[in-house]
């Protein structure tokens, strides 16, 4: 039997950055997936969509829900992957999976196959990868990775928001596991776990490397290269502050499914 995997992919681009990397690397995707899905919020331009489009990537707009709120996108693009037929998915954002498929399409394209021996595979990073990005998402999200450690007896990371779901699981998460917070990186897996019902399993890539900067090139080399642009992120409190938020956020998910 064919197993079909469709891409599902939340997506906020509201200046369009990442038109002119759609254009180029949206023909890779289309050649590994099944079938595009993204849910991408109404204030990314139509223009910066067009490349998808043109890949036959299937659009659904809907409102921003902000960064701490971000389950909800999620679970959207969720039930619009599984309303497109998919027997799996491999869930991701979009800037993130357009990063991979550029820099690492076999890597991608192998990691997509090993999908369908899961019910939930969760995407890490290497530590290479993991360490990438700028010091104060490292730090913030290798909290998180502890935690959920220490409740699911599991040492993965977690924190990159890519995940292998089979239709089953992705329904299962739908109709019991409410969580609207960006804790579903969280959630979704320890949900699952408590069942025992699923197979759940976690594979380590290079792909999901630090991606934002693919967003401002001229920022980067006006700052001086990847490092210092990201030096300048790692001094600004704000960025910090938020981090740390989205850590609390995921470590009461975490504690929300802890056993008692």
């Amino acid at each position: 039997m064919t197993i079909y995997i469709t891409l599902t992919c939340t997506h906020h681009d509201p200046e369009g950055r990442l038109r002119n990397q759609a254009e180029r690397i949206a023909p890779v995707l289309q050649r590994i997936f099944f079938g595009i899905v993204v849910r991408a919020t109404d204030r990314t331009p139509n223009d910066a969509l067009l490349p998808l489009v043109q890949a036959g990537a299937h659009i659904h707009r809907a409102p921003s829900c902000g960064h701490l709120r971000l389950g909800r996108a999620r679970r959207e693009a969720l039930r619009l992957g599984l309303e497109a037929g998919a027997h799996h998915v491999l869930f991701c954002d979009l800037d993130r999976a357009l990063h991979w498929a550029e820099y690492y399409p076999a890597e991608l394209a192998s990691v997509a196959g090993l999908i369908p021996a899961y019910d939930f595979l969760i995407l890490g990073r290497t530590p290479r990868a993991f360490d990438s990005h700028p010091r104060a998402q490292c730090d913030t999200e290798a909290i998180v990775n502890r935690v959920f450690a220490q409740v699911s007896g599991q040492e993965w990371d977690i924190t990159a928001a890519a995940r292998g779901i089979s239709r089953r699981a992705a329904t299962a998460i739908l109709d019991g596991c409410p969580d609207e917070t960006i804790g579903t990186d969280v959630s979704w897996p320890l949900f699952l776990q408590r069942t025992g019902l699923y197979a759940i399993g976690a594979v380590e890539t290079e792909g999901l490397e630090y991606e934002t900067a693919d967003r401002f090139p001229e920022e980067v080399a006006a700052a001086g290269g990847i490092d210092a642009w990201k030096a300048r992120i790692d001094a600004d409190p704000r960025e910090w502050a938020l981090r740390l938020e989205i850590a609390r956020i995921e470590v009461e998910a975490a504690v929300a499914h802890m056993s008692l």
